[in-house]
């Protein structure tokens, strides 16, 4: 079953369409297949050094216990629950 062009990923119907009659890979193709990290080791190491450290952190980590409809709420609106969190606290707090 082939997958739908969907919108808003970063690539347009163009992209999409330049690639979409790709044929599927057959089992001997599949067995040849290298892992991300062996086939590109400069590439996958780049990757995971990550961005290191911030110069100058302005959020401190902490653990703090919330009630499990409170987590669900914010999880449910999508990625950035926690920045949420903490926006709705500067607001309900006054802090700018």
């Amino acid at each position: 079953m082939a997958k739908k062009f969907k919108a808003g990923k970063g690539y347009g119907r163009k992209d999409w369409d330049a690639v979409s009659d790709n044929p599927k890979l057959t089992d001997e193709q599949l067995s040849k297949a290298k892992p991300f990290a062996e086939a590109l080791p400069a590439l996958a190491a780049s990757i995971r050094r990550g961005r290191g450290p911030n110069k100058a952190p302005t959020k401190k980590l902490v653990s703090l216990r919330l009630s499990g409809q409170v987590i669900e709420k914010y999880k449910a609106d999508g990625p950035g629950w926690q920045s949420r969190i903490d926006q709705d606290l500067r607001r309900i707090n006054k802090i700018r």
